[in-house]
């Protein structure tokens, strides 16, 4: 079961990718538009083509479109939306990414908050450094990023997405 009809905005998982980035929940502004990172001041978009992981900008209606760049996405939270303190404490489903990534074995797993990412290795969010993990998630090496949403602005840093990149283009090849 992929559950995509349970979902506020589908997964895009598939084998072979080289990266699937993971947020915690869709925004209440994604859950709306059923596209992921759609708040028009969140960085996503921006920052994965000023990193060079896409070479272009695309919109937030493009998701689908990132496995052409060798990309994924998902949630830890797929059935509810808000900020991570706001969801209640079913909304995580730490198993359930567990299982997709198994599924699916990308090389990288990188999440875009702190807070889901130690939701999903068991760690407290102030003992999760941004970069690369000293544990892999289902196989994939894991990397943690400063969230991109307009409440983490600043503390935001493009450092830890530039080094995601250069791992990811180093996995590719020349």
């Amino acid at each position: 079961m992929d559950g995509n009809g349970e979902y506020l905005v589908p997964d895009v998982l598939e084998p072979g990718l080289t990266l699937v980035l993971v947020g915690t929940a869709p925004s209440r502004i994604s859950a709306a538009a059923r596209a992921y990172y759609a708040n028009p001041t969140n960085k996503f978009w921006r920052v994965l083509h000023e990193v060079g992981l896409t070479s272009r900008q695309l919109a937030p209606h493009e998701y689908p479109l990132l496995p052409t760049f060798g990309i994924g996405v998902t949630d830890v939270a797929k059935r509810h939306s808000g900020v991570d303190s706001a969801l209640p404490p079913g909304a995580w489903r730490p198993s359930e990414l567990r299982e997709k990534i198994a599924r699916h074995r990308p090389q990288l797993v990188a999440f875009t908050s702190k807070r889901g990412a130690a939701e999903v290795l068991g760690v407290a969010t102030g003992r999760v450094p941004y970069g690369p993990q000293p544990e892999p998630l289902e196989g994939a090496e894991v990397w943690v990023l400063p969230s991109t949403s307009p409440l983490g602005h600043t503390h935001f840093r493009l450092q830890p997405w530039q080094a995601l990149a250069a791992r990811v283009a180093a996995l590719r090849g020349p």
